[in-house]
């Protein structure tokens, strides 16, 4: 299950977002009068045990002052998940949704906060479309060395969309023997997967490559095939002891079917989604002398994808009967950064960023009156100015950042975040506290839309304001650590749309909603020699403070309740059995009821979702190992939903049933 920071006193290199009043952050700008003990030299990156994602200086678990989450990818594979998306759904803070079958649209709300308010990276590309939409249901877990959950705004670093975390899937790096596997496993809903992937090194240059590829039938009675490829590779190379050299590279090609209309109702033979994406991030690095250190990055992201709802026969010719759309998204940006230490412990980063983000939109509505067409072309560019000082000694560390962002649509932005932590080793303690400001920049329909929509180019981002206390306690000497987190976060500026304006030509978007979110998170681990335990929970109230122009009692937004899709309470319990042969585990995720709206109808009513948990086990058994030239086997075992539950994370799409997978895997050198 889930490591966290709770129970690690190592040196300081990892660090995640801060959060709170801006007041904390001026406090901690005075403590580099009180220098920390540390190397007075920029050290290089150790990836055991520390955290890369938050800020740009890594830092080690223990001494992060945010709650952060890794989630460790072979441990995954060897309980047979096959899914980030079945990762997080264990994570304290994060609630997943998904909208029935494998394959449909999957979100994440952090803390809270909508399901584009945080950002997602593979290996540094931002996977984010524009405005801060994501869809989890591509990404896999077979070329995953960790994933890394960071709560609290990031935008201080990383800007638009990392309003409430940010999750970063880092894949597997090459150094070191040659080493192979090939795979295959088959299952319930017509489940086929199957994958390859070499890693290995030559001196100080490494490689990793991995091809993967998951189909299914999917739940449903007809038209609701799911389909998923993916390829990634990653290349390093250290030509001297000064200089490191990074290139990493991933596509993605997938296609869901789904015969359901927006109420639930498998009525559709013939709809689909598609979508295609790709990413590449180049990094150099250059140490010039001890204590100054240069990093310059390239990254572009690509996505292509839409749906395609044609006539479903002759007969189908009344009304609106078909839709077609298409979607042509790209982000290119480039970043230059310098990491200075100004005294022992301490790391400056000063840094700029630049970044465009493009997007062709065309659409066909055909209905019994005529085809109707829309075209759209959209772009826009944005300056990042930042700078982070941060400093660790043997019990204090901390951090403060801020950003400018500068962008040719919605003007100057300005964010922070700050954190402390304190431990006090006698005890196994870690006392942390954070706070911060985050951002989420307007989609290009909510600022640029024309036709059935008007855009409004006024539109501000999205911004939260967060802070967060918590401890981390090592109960004894066998491993085992508890973690509790409590953290508020509000929400302002959330934008909506409105079918009557306000006055005639006006837009239909304006920034008028507003929410709050505060809770506790809470996480244990406890090993007990081949036997490990492990749990977490989560309480979420959420109340929204302004429902904008919602109205209503089937309104999204009405004042002074909850937000919809959120559970006030949920819980993982996990336990793990390790030989020396494989490793047998299983789990139970639970969560509470939640709010909903049942949309078959105009206007929506609201309706509440059951609580509901579901149980997994895992299984991956040695048969044979790697030995002489002669490949290793493994063979693979994972139920999901045992009991056969029946649950929905959207009113009306149940999520699938009782489901068995079963494979092999056959493992060469190492």
């Amino acid at each position: 299950m889930a490591k966290t920071c709770a129970g690690r006193h190592n040196r300081l290199r990892s660090t995640g977002p801060a959060e709170g009043h801006f007041y904390l952050g001026l406090f901690l700008l005075s403590l580099p009068l009180f220098p920390c003990e540390g190397s007075a030299q920029i050290r290089p990156i150790e990836l055991e045990g520390i955290v890369v994602t938050g800020t740009p200086v890594p830092r080690t678990v223990g001494t992060v002052s945010s709650f952060v989450t890794i989630l460790d990818g072979e441990e995954l594979r060897s309980r047979g998940v096959t899914r980030v998306l079945d990762a997080l759904a264990e994570v304290p803070g994060l609630v997943v949704v998904q909208g029935g079958s494998y394959g449909s649209i999957a979100s994440t709300f952090f803390r809270g906060g909508e399901s584009d308010h945080m950002k997602v990276l593979v290996d540094g590309v931002e996977m984010n479309q524009a405005g801060g939409a994501f869809d989890f249901s591509g990404l896999l877990l077979s070329d995953v060395e960790r994933i890394e959950v960071v709560r609290g705004p990031a935008s201080a670093f990383y800007g638009s969309d990392a309003m409430a975390g940010v999750i970063q899937v880092i894949t597997r790096r090459g150094q070191g023997p040659f080493q192979a596997s090939v795979s295959t496993a088959g299952g319930t809903f017509g489940r086929i997967n199957w994958g390859a992937d070499v890693k290995g090194g030559m001196g100080p240059s490494g490689y990793a490559f991995s091809l993967a590829r998951e189909s299914t039938d999917g739940i449903l009675e007809f038209n609701n095939e799911f389909e998923n490829t993916a390829i990634s590779g990653k290349l390093s190379s250290n030509p001297d002891h000064r200089t490191s050299l990074a290139l990493a590279a991933r596509y993605s090609d997938r296609s869901f079917h789904f015969p359901t209309d927006n109420a639930g109702n498998v009525v559709d033979q013939n709809a689909f989604t598609f979508g295609e994406e790709w990413g590449v991030h180049a990094e150099a690095t250059r140490t010039v002398f001890d204590r100054l250190e240069l990093l310059a990055s390239a990254r572009t992201y690509h996505w292509n994808g839409g749906s395609d709802d044609r006539s479903d026969g002759p007969a189908d010719t009344l009304g609106y009967y078909g839709f077609v759309s298409e979607d042509a998204f790209q982000r290119n940006a480039g970043d230059v950064r310098m990491k200075f230490v100004p005294w022992s412990g301490s790391a400056l980063s000063l840094g700029f960023e630049l970044e465009q983000e493009q997007q062709d939109s065309r659409s066909e509505s055909l209905s019994q009156w005529g085809p109707s067409e829309g075209e759209d072309s959209f772009e826009r560019w944005s300056r990042g100015y930042y700078a982070h000082l941060g400093s660790e000694g043997a019990e204090l560390a901390w951090n403060f950042g801020v950003r400018l962002d500068d962008n040719e649509q919605y003007g100057g932005f300005f964010t922070y975040q700050a954190g402390i932590s304190y431990s006090v080793f006698s005890k196994g303690t870690v006392l942390r506290a954070n706070v911060g400001k985050g951002l989420k920049e307007p989609t290009f329909l909510e600022t640029s839309s024309t036709g059935f929509s008007t855009g409004n180019p006024n539109l501000k981002p999205e911004r939260s304001h967060v802070w967060e206390i918590g401890i981390d306690q090592a109960l004894g000497s066998s491993g085992s650590s508890a973690s509790l987190t409590w953290f508020h976060q509000s929400l302002e500026d959330l934008i909506q749309y409105t079918f009557s304006v306000p006055n005639p030509g006006d837009p239909n978007f304006f920034n008028v909603a507003e929410a709050q979110a505060r809770g506790l998170e809470a996480a244990v681990t406890a090993p007990f020699g081949a036997l490990t335990f492990s749990g977490s929970y989560t309480y979420l109230d959420t109340e929204v403070s302004d429902s904008g122009f919602d109205e209503g009692e089937g309104a999204v937004f009405v004042e002074r309740e909850g937000l919809i899709r959120r559970p006030k309470h949920q819980g993982a319990i996990g336990l793990g059995y390790r030989t020396l042969r494989g490793t047998l585990s299983g789990e139970i995720r639970w969560t509470g009821s939640r709010s909903d709206r049942d949309f078959s109808s105009w206007p929506a009513s609201p309706v509440e979702l059951s609580a509901y948990a579901l149980v997994g086990l895992g299984l991956d058994l040695t048969l044979l190992r790697p030995r002489g030239g002669r490949p290793g086997l493994d063979l693979t075992f994972r139920g999901e939903n045992l009991f056969d539950e029946v649950y929905e994370g959207i009113f009306g799409f149940p999520g699938p049933g009782r489901a068995f997978l079963v494979g092999a895997r056959m493992n060469f050198g190492g």
